[in-house]
């Protein structure tokens, strides 16, 4: 207990300084002090992060639905908004003495250009003139200040990272609410049979339904994957970031997929966040077969198992490779489904062939992608692990802001390729 709070006062203390930073350099450092910008700037940059914690805390804490989907919206689109203006002002720090170095030389070389005026003897105004005494007089133009070059160097370098922000958040967005893409890659088993050669397995993982993604982001999946006709569906964890009660219209058109072998399920880490006992009854309804550390032959010619994610240790449902795969016949060909890539050394020690996973989101917003590696042996793509082959998706949705940069979402045709074909 005493560790989580240490943590938690370095984060808020962390957050503390970051607003503060983006306060001055985008609200302080460009607006006139008092002027209605600055009240509303700073207004916003109390508020925003308000917002953020209510979206983060919302859902855990059983607040209505209705008010979760009015602060998601703002409060994660601020999250993503404050990471990219965050490192646009830290690149715009090596800019702004570089802009104002070339402003000052710039106003130097004016001044020096700047034909000095001779004066001029000016006549004794005659009497009854004497408003007009000044008429003949030199008018000096005043030179820049320093504090006025400031203030446009702060605009100009405030702008672009602002701009940059906004674009950059804005193209993330679209991308997930425009619904992820296939992906095609081919995976060469050495025990598959030639009967199983082509077999494809549409892969989708990180859905996660909520207060932002709901029913019409499920009917996107569902169209990309019926339109291209697997075998077998695949839906690998973090189906969902809520409970069946909010979240299960939004679910509905999973009963929907097609394939010629089935669909199946396995939990992600936020169904135990969100009832995974429920949500498994549930989509067992829509058609889908859960796979609870289980394993199912499949005609083709391999074994399709699926395990409970690690999360679920906490309620005594985690992975139990030895129910899944120990009594299996191993000279057939095992696929394993498991949310998290961490598994991958309990999948060779098994004897599995392919594993099947998500949960990484591949970073989803960049730099996010180096934190991954951090926690997780594959972030994104197919790598080798032994004579085990782990396959990681992006994810089909997102969570927390609806965005990301640099990890576009997927859902993964894996076409098995036999050795003996």
């Amino acid at each position: 207990m005493v560790v989580f709070l240490l943590v938690l006062i370095v984060v808020l203390a962390l957050l503390g300084a970051v607003h503060w930073y983006v306060w001055r350099r985008l609200v302080r450092d460009v607006t006139v002090r008092g002027s209605l910008p600055r009240r509303l700037g700073t207004v916003a940059v109390v508020v925003l992060p308000l917002l953020s914690f209510a979206a983060l805390a919302s859902s855990r804490a059983g607040a209505p639905f209705v008010l979760q989907q009015v602060v998601a919206w703002p409060g994660f689109l601020w999250l993503a908004l404050l990471l990219y203006v965050t490192l646009a002002l830290v690149v715009g720090e090596a800019v702004r003495p570089v802009l104002c170095a070339w402003l000052t030389r710039r106003a130097d070389r004016a001044a020096a250009e700047t034909p000095v005026p001779v004066p001029q003897p000016v006549p004794a105004p005659a009497e009854g003139a004497a408003g007009s005494a000044s008429a003949g007089a030199v008018e000096e133009v005043p030179a820049v200040s320093d504090v006025s070059r400031r203030l446009f160097v702060s605009r100009v370098v405030g702008g672009a990272a602002a701009a940059a922000a906004v674009g950059t958040v804005g193209f993330g967005t679209y991308g997930v609410l425009r619904g992820p893409r296939i992906k095609r890659v081919t995976v060469p088993l050495a025990k598959v049979p030639r009967s199983a050669h082509g077999y494809r397995i549409a892969v989708v993982s990180d859905i996660h339904l909520g207060p932002i993604l709901g029913r019409a982001h499920t009917q996107r999946i569902v169209d990309t994957i019926n339109s291209a006709q697997p075998d077998l569906i695949a839906v690998v964890g973090d189906l969902v970031d809520g409970t069946v009660e909010n979240l299960g219209s939004a679910a509905e058109p999973l009963a929907r997929l097609r394939a010629r072998h089935g669909s199946f399920f396995v939990t992600g880490n936020h169904e135990y966040f969100s009832g995974a006992d429920a949500w498994v009854d549930h989509v067992r309804e829509l058609g889908l077969r859960p796979l609870r550390n289980d394993r199912v032959e499949i005609a083709a010619g391999f074994d399709l198992a699926g395990v409970d994610d690690v999360a679920g240790e906490s309620e005594g449902q985690g992975p139990d490779f030895v129910r899944a795969l120990g009594d299996r016949d191993r000279a057939r060909a095992a696929v394993l489904l498991a949310h998290q890539p961490i598994v991958v050394h309990d999948a060779v020690r098994h004897g599995v062939d392919l594993q099947l996973s998500g949960h990484t989101h591949g970073g989803q917003l960049w730099p996010g992608n180096f934190l991954a590696e951090l926690a997780n042996p594959t972030v994104a793509g197919l790598e080798r692990y032994g004579d085990t082959q782990l396959y990681v998706s992006r994810g089909a949705g997102a969570w927390g802001p609806p965005v990301r940069v640099g990890a576009p979402s997927d859902i993964t045709i894996v076409e098995l390729a036999s050795k003996q074909a």
